[in-house]
């Protein structure tokens, strides 16, 4: 399986956290990746979205550039728990997929695939990184690529 794990664009701070929107800098940094990835040879074929607006607005961008449908998923919302992520992905058919969420979780769940731990790593906004996993499972993801804005 191949997923690319995007964290969403730059997004104002004007409201409560699952309202933020993105800002302009935020969208054109979206595009930016979203054309570095249809470029790439890893184009999805489905996006999961977190539900959270800023998060949706980037999948929506990249929906238009990647030719791509979006799924939105409750469980890749900025605390949960990437175990669950994991048992949704362990259960996918869906390949190479591209998951938009948030921070702490998309460094989380990306350490998890790469190290089989929980300590995460940093992301920028609009950061994205491809992983290649012969088998679904903590430690068990290659980092390929990573695309940033």
């Amino acid at each position: 399986m191949q997923l690319i794990i995007m964290r969403h664009g730059e997004a104002g701070w004007h409201t409560l956290d699952q309202e933020r929107s993105l800002t302009d800098a935020g969208r054109r940094m979206v595009g930016t990746v979203g054309h570095r990835i249809a470029e790439s040879t890893w184009r999805p074929a489905r996006i999961w979205s977190s539900p959270y607006i800023r998060a949706r607005q980037t999948a929506g961008i990249l929906s238009e550039i990647l030719n791509c449908p979006v799924e939105e998923k409750t469980f890749i919302t900025p605390d949960d728990d990437p175990g669950a992520c994991l048992d949704e992905l362990l259960a996918s058919q869906v390949s190479p997929l591209l998951l938009v969420s948030h921070m702490p979780f998309v460094g989380v769940l990306s350490t998890l695939l790469v190290d089989g731990h929980r300590q995460g790593i940093p992301f920028m906004t609009a950061q994205a990184v491809l992983l290649d996993m012969p088998v679904v499972g903590p430690g068990c993801a290659d980092l390929k690529d990573q695309f940033l804005p």
